[in-house]
């Protein structure tokens, strides 16, 4: 379980530099030029030593991008696993009865007939 949360969590910053560094780029400069970790909306500008307070949209949307895409990951992964499972698990072909189970079945036709 160890092994998964850290291969995960190195997955998780792959995931997040493929959507910052390679797929957002091309998508800003599509829509004009925009670079989307920059996008803010401004609620409080600043004052004196304060810093601005800002509503960071453009990282919020790189991480829903981020988060979408493990998502997709994790749910392929897991379709994989169950698919390969049922394979496995699939009988081949049905067992035969018991000899009591079959023994019982001739008696009980044989009490029909005999009505």
């Amino acid at each position: 379980m160890a092994v998964g949360i850290i291969i995960g969590g190195a997955f998780g910053t792959i995931v997040k530099s493929l959507v910052s560094d390679i797929i957002m780029p091309p998508i800003g400069l599509a829509i004009g030029g925009v670079d989307f970790s920059n996008i803010k909306i401004l609620l409080k500008g600043t004052l004196g030593a304060k810093d601005a307070v800002t509503m960071n949209i453009g990282t919020f949307i790189n991480n829903i991008i981020s988060f979408l895409i493990v998502a997709w990951s994790v749910f392929m992964v897991v379709k994989v696993i169950n698919s390969l499972r049922k394979e496995e698990e699939a009988p081949a072909e049905p067992a035969e009865p018991p000899a009591s189970e079959t023994y019982l079945k001739e008696i009980r036709d044989a009490l029909v007939n005999k009505s």
